[in-house]
């Protein structure tokens, strides 16, 4: 059981979200090969390129919790695990509304993606820093 006291730190939660934003950064746009990235949405031969691009991120979360709880990088699998299903939900709807990067269709879908990343890792940075706050 994770343990989310009362209060947290401020500080905490400024580093924790600070992490998380730059962690997403680092695996979704820098780490992310070209062979992830066009392999991921393919209609077949998909799950490799998901499996390895979702693995840095679970990978990088892990390291995180490494850092402050190492009981808690066990996080990293959950991460990867909804960055996975997040990442395939967007790309079956991206083909099924057969949406390109030059349609507002392609972009909303990339937004929503963005936001159900960001908000995953809200509850995250949030585990994050009651865990450093109780350190």
């Amino acid at each position: 059981m994770i343990d989310i006291p009362d209060q947290i730190s401020t500080a905490w939660i400024a580093a924790a979200s600070a992490a998380f934003l730059a962690k997403h950064f680092l695996a979704d746009f820098l780490f992310q090969t070209d062979w992830m990235a066009a392999g991921k949405d393919r209609p077949e031969g998909w799950l490799a390129p998901l499996a390895a691009h979702s693995g840095v991120h679970g990978a990088m979360t892990a390291a995180l919790f490494l850092a402050v709880s190492p009981p808690l990088a066990w996080l990293g699998l959950a991460d990867a695990a909804v960055h996975g299903v997040i990442d395939r939900m967007k790309s079956l709807a991206a083909r099924r509304m057969q949406v390109t990067p030059r349609q507002a269709g392609f972009w909303r879908l990339f937004g929503a993606d963005q936001a159900l990343h960001h908000l995953t890792h809200v509850g995250l940075a949030i585990l994050f820093a009651a865990a450093g706050s109780a350190g």
